[in-house]
């Protein structure tokens, strides 16, 4: 079994690797990287909410991109936290806030579905 702080490692890399390729470009790149993000996830899933949690530590990256997507994938976890990271993120400019107003604004509208109940 991985340990979870590695998972969370992993996944913070990884999102932070993809969004430095979309920004030179590299949309390939990109994507490999952010299937490993998900597979990282994934892996922290199967650990429950002990998983979920362990994400959690990622509210207070150093990186926007990073607390972003940790949080989008949170929603539904730990909504009033994961809203306050999102809300804080989609005031700023860039891809993070984009990505912070579109995940809002899915999870409003009811259309979110990162993690959902088993």
């Amino acid at each position: 079994m991985m340990d979870l702080a590695v998972l969370v490692e992993q996944f913070a890399q990884n999102i932070a690797a993809q969004t430095d390729c979309i920004l030179r470009g590299d949309a390939k790149t990109g994507n490999k990287h952010a299937d490993k993000a998900f597979a990282a996830f994934s892996k922290l899933r199967e650990h429950g909410d002990a998983g979920r949690d362990a994400l959690a530590a990622l509210f207070s990256a150093p990186r926007m991109d990073v607390r972003v997507t940790a949080a989008a994938f949170l929603l539904r976890h730990r909504t009033e936290e994961a809203r306050a990271v999102l809300e804080e993120a989609a005031k700023g400019e860039g891809m993070a806030a984009m990505g912070a107003q579109q995940t809002l604004k899915n999870w409003e509208s009811g259309v979110w579905a990162l993690d959902l109940p088993e």
